[in-house]
């Protein structure tokens, strides 16, 4: 299974409601908060090409926000990637 990876920041309700739908499917995840490193936000917006927190990762695959994340869980595409 590849690890979660959720990048974060405070207060960001979408970083609570993305968090809450993981625990829910028991699906753990390693949480990074960028509020006090600028240099790591400006680094993950290059990386994924996203401005807005949160943002998800399986492995190197970027999910997206929490919208693309819940259309993921729903769909069954989460379950996949985490499987891969």
């Amino acid at each position: 299974m590849h690890e979660v990876v959720v990048y974060t920041t405070v207060p960001c309700g979408y970083c609570t409601r993305v968090k809450m739908l993981l625990k829910a499917r028991e699906i753990g995840y390693r949480e990074v908060d960028v509020r006090d490193d600028p240099d790591a936000f400006v680094e993950l917006a290059r990386k994924s090409g996203m401005l807005t927190l949160p943002q998800v990762f399986v492995g190197d695959v970027l999910v997206g926000g929490y919208q693309e994340t819940a259309e993921a869980d729903a769909s069954g595409r989460l379950q996949e990637l985490l499987a891969a």
